[in-house]
């Protein structure tokens, strides 16, 4: 895996804001300090006191780079987009934290609570404690309308120094860095390091774009490489978490993997595209509309699946309850079915928490770990003869669901080899009454293999 390490910057956005002509999108300004004038004052700097494994701990927690520092504060940044104090920042940023104290740029101090935490998209927002105050604030805009080459402007907290604007362009859409489900990251060179995480990107009519949450980086510094979550992801999270204090997510209930070349010759397609499902859950939403092994869902909700990222988000974003048209490709014939979507995290909550565990299933630690049988196998595209623990189930609100997901293969913990669920479980029990802190697993995941730090 490519080595990442976390910097944020947030595209923020401001309403109403009168901005100069030369700053039209598409024109390079002359200069961009009217732009950026007006909009950092919604831009915060946000520390934390922390305590990780009995200590305080210090840095920023990646979720990316999973690294976890002791002593002092973590420092970060974050934005305003609601004059009654609402903050926006990464989740990483906040995580753990005994308390948040959140600096303006005029040098005014709040402390501040947490409203609501979205750990799979790395994502918080913040409300600051100052009854009465009106806060400037800025809005989102929409990412799905800018194009590669649009320059953007991130405004954040580099290296704890505050208040620091960096531009640049946008350099690509949707780009995968294996951080999740829902990756689907803006990639920018604009200048962005550790203690930007959670501050904004804007775009030249100081609209927040994208929260930007990573850099690829061989040397931990800013290489003009920086990924940031689109505000059209961005403001549907932020909007769920201000309601409701959660994320309500769709849940269908298929495993799916990416169309080869090789069989979308075989189908007819002109090109690879479509979700190729290879197991159905039992009782799902998925196999009560029909669904089987081996279709290809080629369209969900009227929206086009060209991957399988495309699926996960269009699942995600239908509404609770609702029943969306499906396009599936079956024995080489489009079908169409209907799908009643049930709620992802309540499922998760239900297999990682229940009392009801299936036979030969462990929790602990927050997961459900099974072996891997030929009927778990089969359920999550497994090879034959895997080896390891798999994860069945993992409670959204626990620290590994920030690096593991259902499906993964647990092939080692603390650098010992792990075969046996129950093994697995009370290793990680030990671990967390030594309060030993966070501890190396070995993953499988697909074709990938990889090591990442849990805290237990």
């Amino acid at each position: 895996m490519m080595r990442l390490a976390v910097a944020a910057a947030v595209i923020v956005a401001a309403s109403g804001l009168g901005l100069p002509a030369s700053a039209a999108p598409g024109r390079a300004p002359e200069s961009f300090a009217d732009i950026a004038e007006p909009l950092t004052p919604a831009v915060v700097n946000i520390s934390t006191s922390q305590r990780v494994a009995g200590a305080k701990a210090t840095g920023e927690l990646a979720p990316l780079q999973k690294k976890f520092s002791r002593g002092g504060v973590s420092l970060g940044s974050g934005f305003i987009v609601s004059p009654t104090g609402l903050v926006v920042t990464n989740n990483h940023v906040i995580d753990n934290a005994e308390e948040i104290t959140v600096t303006l740029s005029d040098k005014r101090e709040f402390k501040a609570t947490v409203r609501g935490v979205d750990r799979e998209v790395d994502l918080a927002v913040l409300q600051l404690q100052a009854s009465g105050v009106r806060f400037p604030s800025v809005s989102f805009g929409d990412s799905a309308k800018a194009r590669v080459g649009d320059w953007v402007i991130a405004v954040g907290n580099p290296f704890g120094l505050g208040g620091t604007v960096t531009v640049g362009i946008i350099s690509a859409f949707n780009r995968d860095i294996d951080a999740g489900d829902f990756d689907n990251f803006i990639q920018t060179d604009a200048t962005i390091n550790r203690g930007n995480s959670g501050g904004p990107l804007f775009d030249t009519n100081g609209r927040v774009i994208g929260v930007n949450t990573a850099i690829y980086s061989p040397n931990q510094g800013s290489v003009g490489v920086g990924f940031a979550v689109p505000s059209e992801l961005a403001e549907l999270v932020v909007e769920q978490l201000i309601k409701y204090g959660e994320t309500r997510r769709g849940w269908l209930g298929v495993n799916i993997d990416e169309m080869s070349p090789k069989t979308a010759v075989e189908l007819g397609l002109d090109r690879p595209r479509g979700a190729v499902v290879t197991s159905v859950r039992a009782n799902s939403p998925a196999a009560i509309a029909g669904v089987m092994p081996n279709d290809v869902i080629l369209e969900f909700n009227r929206r086009p699946v060209d991957r399988v990222s495309d699926l996960t988000r269009a699942v995600a974003e239908a509404p609770i309850g609702s029943t969306a048209p499906m396009v599936v490709l079956r024995d080489k014939k489009r079908i169409t079915l209907a799908v009643k979507l049930e709620r992802r995290e309540n499922r998760a909550l239900a297999a990682a928490a229940g009392d009801d565990l299936p036979a030969g299933a462990f929790r602990g630690s927050g997961l459900v770990l099974q072996k891997p049988t030929p009927e778990i196998a089969n359920l999550y595209g497994l090879e034959p003869g895997t080896e390891g623990v798999v994860v069945t189930a993992i409670d959204p609100e626990s620290p590994a669901a920030i690096v593991l997901q259902p499906g993964d293969i647990i092939l080692e913990i603390g650098w010992e080899r792990i075969t046996r669920p129950e093994a697995a479980v009370d290793k990680l029990a030990k671990l967390k009454n030594l309060n030993s802190g966070p501890v190396q697993v070995y993953i499988q995941r697909g074709d990938l293999l990889f090591y990442e730090s849990l805290r237990p």
